[in-house]
């Protein structure tokens, strides 16, 4: 069997930022999802929040040029554009929970078919509960868009039937972009957005065992 096309977190992170809309106010989840802001076209007004207490967050600062005070949910360091704005961490859990974002983007675990969705722990014993403000996201936000592998280190997908890890939103995802392709979430199930290189629907389903209907 022929290898299928992969393409890198930095690939897919412009990937997904070429599908946000102008004007959309934005929340990019801790991990990778933060690499999208470094792909967000310099001519479109796109405003990225954070948890923490920004709007009007930029991407990563310069080598030798990063401020302290200034760093996203996850810890790492931002810029903050001209007319950004500052305020407390239970007001900016107001604008998610009260339906301001126009999209997040959120890592998982799992992604069910009907759009549930698994990102804050395994189950495994032991494990640390690490939600955060990701089921806020989930459900506050207009449209979810998952960046995550298509499949796990052992080889097991993450877009699944039911999902097997404790959920963190229920039917809230809108879209999945992975390293093998963007799948939508509908009705009926997961159908193929865009397969990347050469991979097949044919393809895809026998990596996830799932029926993802045309391209």
């Amino acid at each position: 069997m022929t290898e299928l096309t992969r393409i890198t977190r930095q690939d897919l992170a412009a990937r997904i930022a070429a599908d946000i809309p102008e004007g959309a106010f934005v929340n990019l989840g801790i991990g990778a999802p933060t690499l999208v802001a470094n792909y967000l076209p310099e001519d479109e007004e796109i405003i990225l929040h954070t948890e923490n207490g920004l709007l009007g967050m930029g991407g990563a600062p310069e080598e030798g040029l990063v401020d302290p005070d200034l760093i996203n949910a996850g810890k790492q360091p931002v810029t903050a554009l001209k007319g950004a704005a500052y305020f407390h961490h239970a007001d900016s859990f107001a604008m998610m929970r009260g339906g301001h974002l126009d999209v997040c983007v959120l890592g998982a675990f799992q992604v069910a078919q009907n759009g549930d969705l698994a990102n804050w722990s395994t189950g495994a014993p032991g494990a640390i509960p690490a939600v955060g403000g990701a089921m806020d996201l989930a459900i506050g936000a207009k449209d979810v868009y998952v960046m995550t592998d298509l499949l796990t280190k052992k080889g097991e997908p993450k877009i699944v039937e039911a999902c097997t890890y404790p959920l963190t939103g229920v039917g809230c995802v809108t879209r999945v972009y992975t390293d093998h392709a963007v799948f939508d979430v509908t009705p009926d199930g997961f159908r193929v957005r865009e397969a990347f290189g050469s991979n097949t629907v044919a393809e895809l389903e026998g990596l996830t065992g799932l029926s993802l209907g045309g391209e």
